[in-house]
């Protein structure tokens, strides 16, 4: 606390601040920097690859520095949100209700986005980032959880997820105990969920998302036995690639980009959708309730939905532009590039959602997330 006869100067002076941040705010002024929590390999600047690059042209064009702090889960993404201090977020729709119902996030004016009538309609107001007909942020990519799987030990393409759920003999002649993963999250649980819901339908599970006390108990029951079989729940998309080209792991759930990457490392790689079906993330760019740096925020809100920004991302990620017409403006991408990365795989994908409670009817993430831990753990 200031000393009484600093006191009015001090006073002053926050008023001018507060008064200069208002007009800032009312012009759409940039505030020269911005501050982005993104899953790795979102925010390129090219030091990865000269060729993506979709930072420094921002840069140039707006004057806000960018600053990204990558994140590797998405409870890390919220936690990191309740702490303050950043813009945005990509957050996959396991957090998103929960930055939303959290407070943490605020709704956007889509009037401030001229780009936002790039956006698939099939994603513009969708539940992981719509509340009360208020949007969330802007859809950033999409893409499915893939079944990642070694070539030389599957020649075929795995037909279930039962690889990795149940105990069995590879094509290779050995058990697949202890060369199989899974993720590294509670929201894993929906995959479970989803395999039960194809190969046990007297389960009744309709929303892998949605599960009443019973159909959460045999997907426990299943998530139990498959502990014994992993080799490493996983959640860092490097230490994957690695354990797939180091630790002998034939077979897991993961992403296109580490498909991708392996490939791009000529690795014995492919991956497939399963009878079953898959879950999926589509990620939304959330503004922080607090953010310090808004004009700028709104002006990468903009920016992240050009056409050729999102196919660039989706080239680099191995996701789906949330733009469509970035399937076509991007070189990087190339022409099939988002029919290879899943685009018309959308009804085939039980995208990450927030589990809700519903009064009781269903059990609540809070759950998910305790039992999750205990699974891992071996319990």
């Amino acid at each position: 606390m200031p000393s009484p006869k600093f006191a009015p100067l001090a006073f002053a002076g926050v008023c001018a601040l507060a008064s200069a941040a208002s007009q800032a705010a009312q012009s759409g002024a940039p505030e020269g920097a911005l501050d982005i929590i993104a899953w790795p390999g979102y925010i390129e600047r090219g030091e990865s690859d000269k060729n993506y690059d979709w930072v420094t042209p921002f840069e140039k064009e707006t004057g806000c520095k960018v600053n990204v702090k990558t994140a590797a889960t998405s409870d890390e993404m919220v936690s990191l949100m309740a702490k303050g201090g950043y813009d945005l977020v990509t957050a996959s729709g396991d957090a998103s209700l929960r930055l939303v119902y959290g407070k943490r996030v605020q709704p956007i004016d889509v009037g401030r986005i001229p780009n936002w009538k790039n956006v698939d309609p099939r994603l513009q107001d969708a539940p992981w980032h719509t509340v009360a007909g208020k949007h969330y942020g802007t859809p950033y990519q999409w893409g499915p959880n893939v079944l990642m799987y070694n070539t030389k030990v599957f020649p075929k393409a795995p037909e279930s997820w039962s690889v990795v759920f149940k105990e069995q003999q590879l094509p290779d002649g050995k058990s697949n105990k202890g060369r199989v993963q899974a993720y590294d999250g509670p929201i894993y649980i929906a995959d479970a969920a989803l395999y039960l819901k194809a190969t046990e339908p007297s389960l009744g599970i309709q929303d892998p998302y949605q599960l009443t006390e019973d159909q959460y108990a045999a997907v426990l029951k299943l998530l139990r036995a498959q502990h014994a079989l992993i080799h490493r729940y996983w959640h860092d998309a490097t230490v994957q690639m690695s354990d797939f080209k180091n630790e002998g792991v034939a077979a897991s759930g993961s992403w296109p980009y580490q498909v991708n990457a392996l490939q791009g490392e000529k690795q014995p790689i492919a991956s497939t959708i399963p009878a079953e079906g898959v879950t999926g993330w589509a990620d939304t760019t959330m503004l922080h309730v607090d953010a310090k740096h808004p004009n700028c925020a709104y002006k990468w809100l903009n920016w992240s939905l050009e056409p050729k920004v999102q196919g660039d991302v989706a080239a680099w990620f191995g996701s789906v532009p949330a733009v469509p017409a970035g399937c076509k403006e991007s070189q990087l991408l190339g022409a099939q590039g988002c029919a290879t990365n899943g685009y018309d795989q959308f009804e085939r994908i039980a995208f990450w959602k927030t589990p809700q409670a519903e009064g009781g009817k269903y059990v609540p993430y809070s759950r998910w997330t305790q039992d999750y831990i205990a699974i891992m753990g071996g319990r």
